[in-house]
C-alpha cells in the first residue's frame, strides 16, 4: 500500500488542523493505521492509531483529548484532527499502515509509511 499525507501547514497556538492520509490499494480497510511525528533532533513518536474498522483508537498521552483519528474506508483515507495545537506539536507528521490486528505504538510495528507533512505551530 502507498500512503500520501497532506494538510500540514503553519498555525497559531490554539488553532486547528486536519491532516489526511490517502492510501492506494484495495486492502486499505484491512490495515491498522497510525500517525507518528518527528520533531527536529528527536526520534519519531507515536501520536495515535485506529483499527481497521475504525471502532478502536489509541492516543499518546500528550495529545489525548486534543487530537482525534478517524477513517473512511470507502475513500481509502485516514484523518488526524488536531485541535488546541501547541508549539510543542511542531513536527513532521507521518501516517503509517500495517496488516496487524491491533494498534501498534512503535515505529517498527508498521511496514508502510507516507512521506510526511510539516506542521508548525507558532506561539
Amino acid at each position: 500500500v502507498q500512503l500520501q499525507a497532506s494538510g500540514g501547514g503553519l498555525v497559531q497556538a490554539g488553532g486547528s488542523l486536519r491532516l489526511s492520509c490517502a492510501a492506494s490499494g484495495r486492502t486499505f480497510s484491512s490495515y491498522v493505521m497510525g500517525w507518528f511525528r518527528q520533531a527536529p533532533g528527536k526520534e519519531r513518536e507515536f501520536v495515535g492509531g485506529i483499527t481497521w474498522s475504525g471502532g478502536g483508537t489509541s492516543y499518546a498521552g500528550s495529545v489525548k483529548g486534543r487530537f482525534s483519528i478517524s477513517r473512511d474506508n470507502h475513500k481509502n483515507t485516514v484523518y488526524l484532527q488536531m485541535n488546541s495545537l501547541k508549539p510543542e506539536d511542531t513536527a513532521v507528521y507521518f501516517c503509517a499502515a500495517d496488516s496487524r490486528w491491533n494498534i501498534g505504538t512503535m515505529v517498527d510495528e508498521y511496514n508502510y509509511w507516507g512521506q510526511g507533512t510539516q506542521v508548525t505551530v507558532s506561539s
